[in-house]
């Protein structure tokens, strides 16, 4: 295992490094084909080691799907695709290859062909999913049930060994009904929770734990703004300084709820594990490497008369529709040419879009949208605010290949995913620094990433070459020898976006997001008043 005493220079240091730089939403509708197919939208992917108390031991991995969920969206509400595979991959040694899956199968029933009334002597089925409170899994009331199932697979996620993932009542899970309002869910929380399993893993000595539901959004981001050509000054404006001046910026954004487009106003589904570390890192060097996709058939033909058992038929091989290892990567890095050619590939074939990340565009598009203005006010001449360095190898290091004192594998091939090393303790959720390693906090982003971590403000950082001047490790200012300052000019600007996030707006035990936001009352704008900016 790389051990703690071996992280001080690649660790601190190069925690911003991830990407070549985006701020918008980590992998919400990012692509023009899976815009078609929300149901498998993957959003975000957090996978860390668990900080709740007692879990130490463990790995949580969290895969998002399903954006912008609007908390009233019924009456259907936001169920999985029975026909879809969501799997969360494991390389455990760093050739790129998956050698554990866990794959997800949904199934939707309803109760006895589906609650009917007798009306006026006819019995007729009822439109809704739920016809009374619901309180727990097998409520009467509950007209549509959504189960699932999940499978480990060992070597490849086709053709490995697979085996059927337990716990005490059998191989079937139940997921909860989406947060429909107080009325209908009068306790949410001990209705959801209640639906947390307790798992047996095939080949682990120890158990782990599921859960698959709906969660409120984590992934705080100025959206709509910062789509709008970056609608707003993206750099700290009260208390960062700049250029020495001891001030924030003139006219930068400040850090505020009420930018925050996604946390607190919209939901997401969540599919949650929490895996013994040592079921995870067999035949490595406790560095992991993880992402997670959703697949459909290859042929999908719409049938004139449907059922709600069958509305379509499907067969052919598994297509990988959606695809997300580290964040913000499809959004704004790959080019609109290829973001569907990214969800398609697997980790082994990335090298063929490394020129996204050597040769980024986003830096370039800050310059054209800021240089002028940047230079009015501070009264600069500065000829381009992007960084030169060229090919940016500071982040293909951690892009593609890990960061070497930090979280690189056994074996290095380049490829796009989250890499944890699973030998760095969990940082307590009081503790947390929302900057991760770069705040002195080496349990989090890019050593994995956790809910809590602003990896907006990171990744926005970096992409403006932060990494070029010296950067604080063990109080001393280090220089990386990765580029240099003359290269960045801006490169440590406090760029943001505005919409902070930290571990202390979540909750600190599995599965660490914050319940749904109900669809009645209307709370979306009460739920981001009650849990202010944290620091």
């Amino acid at each position: 295992m790389i051990s703690k005493n071996k992280l001080a220079l690649g660790a601190a240091a190069l925690a911003l490094c991830v990407v070549s730089g985006t701020a918008s939403a980590s992998s919400h509708r990012e692509a023009p084909d899976i815009t078609e197919t929300p149901k498998i939208d993957n959003t975000d992917f957090y996978m860390f080691r668990s900080y709740e108390t007692g879990r130490e031991g463990f790995v949580t991995i969290i895969a998002n799907y399903q954006p912008i969920q609007f908390p009233g969206g019924g009456p259907n509400y936001f169920t999985m695709d029975p026909d879809a595979k969501y799997e969360i991959h494991i390389d455990s040694n760093g050739d790129a290859k998956e050698d554990l899956t866990f794959s997800f199968q949904f199934t939707n029933s309803l109760r006895n062909g589906g609650i009917a009334l007798n009306i006026g002597g006819k019995n007729v089925t009822v439109p809704l999913r739920y016809v009374g409170p619901v309180t727990g899994a097998d409520d009467a009331d509950l007209n549509e049930t959504e189960t699932y199932q999940v499978t480990a697979v060992k070597g490849d996620r086709r053709s490995g060994s697979r085996s059927s993932i337990t716990h005490n009542g059998g191989a079937t899970f139940v997921k909860p009904l989406d947060n429909v309002g107080n009325k209908t869910l009068p306790n949410y929380d001990g209705y959801a929770n209640s639906l947390i399993y307790p798992v047996n893993i095939p080949g682990c000595a120890a158990g782990g734990r599921v859960f698959v539901g709906q969660r409120e959004e984590a992934f705080a981001v100025n959206l709509g703004e910062t789509f709008d050509l970056v609608n707003y000054v993206p750099i700290e404006g009260d208390s960062a300084a700049f250029a020495g001046d001891g001030g924030g910026f003139p006219g930068g954004i400040t850090q505020s709820r009420a930018n925050d487009s996604l946390v607190g106003e919209y939901n997401v589904t969540s599919i949650a594990m929490e895996v013994p570390i040592a079921c995870l890192t067999a035949g490595g060097n406790g560095v992991i490497g993880g992402w997670a996709t959703s697949s459909l058939p290859q042929a999908r033909i719409n049938d004139p008369s449907p059922t709600y058992q069958k509305p379509t038929f499907d067969g052919g091989a598994f297509v990988q529709m959606s695809r997300l290892g580290m964040p913000l990567v499809n959004e704004l890095v790959i080019g609109l040419d290829k973001k569907d050619v990214f969800n398609h590939a697997e980790p082994t074939q990335d090298g063929a879009l490394a020129d996204f990340v050597t040769n980024p565009t986003f830096p370039a598009l800050l310059n054209a949208l800021f240089r002028a203005p940047v230079n009015a006010t501070l009264g600069t001449d500065i000829a381009d605010l992007a960084p030169s360095n060229f090919p940016r190898q500071d982040l293909v290091a951690t892009f593609l290949t890990g960061i070497k004192t930090l979280n690189q594998q056994t074996t290095v091939t380049p490829s796009e995913m989250t890499r944890l090393n699973t030998a760095i303790a969990p940082t307590p959720r009081a503790t947390q620094s929302r900057f991760g390693v770069v705040g002195d906090d080496l349990a989090g982003f890019p050593n994995g990433r956790r809910p809590g971590d602003d990896v907006v403000d990171i990744v926005l950082r970096v992409a403006m070459g932060r990494l070029c001047h010296p950067v604080p490790i063990n109080g001393q200012a280090t220089d990386l020898g990765l580029c240099k300052p003359a290269d960045a000019p801006v490169g440590q600007v406090a760029f943001t976006d505005g919409a902070p996030i930290s571990a202390r707006d979540l909750q600190g035990q599995f599965p660490y997001l914050n319940s749904p936001i109900p669809g009645s009352p209307n709370s979306a704008r009460d739920a981001r008043a009650v849990r202010p900016a944290q620091p």
